[in-house]
């Protein structure tokens, strides 16, 4: 087992809403208390919240951890407290090894120095010497692609020039640990890949990433483990596939994923639950591997049933249907069954699917149910390393080159 790089324990961090007004002197104080005398009473209680709440992790050395979770959950809090910019509230926190923050790109630069100064500068802002920057210039220059304007004040330079010179600085640092905020979303998309690739070969460095990004597959690219914070708590904490095909679940459902639908009323048959046989998961609904798989639904029977059809559908989160089947000529005795369905494999691409199943007697359904909860596909990616290459399947594939010299 590797060593620890980062450690924390019970990190909260509480803000307050809103801001005493400061007065210039103290007759203004005083004037403005006997104009309205509630108004220091009314700003004395001010509402906080809580951005962070409990936060405990372990990040290994080498290893790159993937934050995700919505606007305002907290991520960011956590990156600028692990970075020392913020003092938690509570709890505590210790890193083992140089930090490089990449969490608001461009801090440092000022618009009237040309980009090369603003390199010097923005790299010692970061925590680069003078030596290091000079040795990294050109190799900073040349991804950036501004060689043409790098003695050009930046006050001239577009937004996307900026950013890349500015992404450039901060990914050229030679630090054991990099904290790393949205970066990934600057500029073009030419360069967004440049910058995916940059990352990617950071990590293969063996240096500690914490990354936080919104663009989902590229944290199933980049990752070994991904925590999932809502509204400042760790919700999920495992690997990525897996906690990353549940939070695209639970936001295509508007995070209701789990909760019982509304159904018709009970007749001669129920479906009750649905799991996957020998799960290599420990969630009975994570499909961790391609095959072969056994779904299994549990139907309670309340009445005999003859000569049925059973219907199941297997639907992506688009609800884009993947695969369907009807089984005729099913008899059930009163009782609980299980109606299994073996896969040779299932190379489903990694994300949330929703199965349906059915069951209709003498053209009379008996019941149909959107299963609850959404299986999640957690497997290895074997795709086109583009996003927009990727298909539906996931079929891995071998390949060989045979020669006839």
């Amino acid at each position: 087992m590797s060593e620890i790089a980062i450690r924390a324990e019970g990190l909260s961090k509480r803000y307050r809403i809103g801001h005493r007004e400061r007065y210039s002197t103290l007759r203004d104080a005083l004037a403005r208390s006997f104009r309205a005398p509630w108004t220091l009473f009314r700003r004395a209680k001010n509402e906080t919240f809580w951005a962070l709440k409990d936060v405990s992790l372990e990040v290994h050395e080498a290893e790159v951890l993937g934050l995700i979770g919505r606007n305002g959950a907290g991520k960011t809090t956590l990156l600028k407290i692990l970075s020392r910019i913020t003092r938690p509230t509570t709890g505590w926190a210790e890193i083992h090894g140089r930090v490089g923050s990449l969490l608001e790109v461009g801090t440092g630069f000022h618009p009237e120095l040309t980009g090369r100064e603003n390199t010097f500068l923005s790299g010692a802002i970061l925590g680069m010497g003078k030596a290091e920057i000079a040795r990294k210039f050109d190799e900073i220059v040349a991804f950036a692609e501004l060689e043409k304007f790098i003695d050009t004040p930046v006050k001239h330079y577009s937004s996307g020039m900026f950013v890349r010179l500015a992404f450039a600085v901060a990914a050229h640092l030679e630090s054991e640990i990099l904290l790393v905020d949205e970066v990934l979303a600057v500029g073009d998309i030419n360069f967004q890949k440049k910058c995916l690739g940059k990352m990617g070969d950071v990590a293969r460095t063996g240096r500690t990433v914490v990354l936080v990004s919104h663009q989902l597959n590229q944290m199933r690219r980049l990752c070994n483990r991904v925590i999932w914070i809502d509204e400042g708590s760790v919700r999920q904490d495992g690997p990525t596939h897996e906690v990353v095909s549940a939070y695209e679940s639970a936001m295509a459902q508007g995070d209701s994923n789990g909760h019982a639908q509304v159904r018709g009323a009970e007749t001669k048959g129920r479906f009750l639950r649905w799991e996957i046989a020998k799960s290599a998961s420990e969630d009975p609904h994570v499909l961790g591997s391609l095959g072969p798989v056994t779904i299994k639904f549990t139907i309670k029977v309340h009445e005999p049933v003859r000569m049925a059809q059973h219907g199941i559908a297997l639907h992506n989160h688009d609800q884009q249907l993947i695969w369907a089947r009807a089984v005729e000529n099913v008899s059930l005795e009163i009782g609980e069954h299980e109606l299994q369905h073996t896969f040779p494999m299932l190379p489903l691409r990694p994300g949330p699917y929703s199965w349906h199943v059915s069951i209709y007697e003498l053209g009379e359904e008996l019941d149909a149910w959107k299963c609850v909860p959404e299986m999640i596909v957690a497997t290895e990616i074997h795709q086109h390393p583009s996003d927009e290459w990727n298909g539906i399947m996931n079929l891995p594939a071998q390949f060989e080159v045979n020669g006839r010299g």
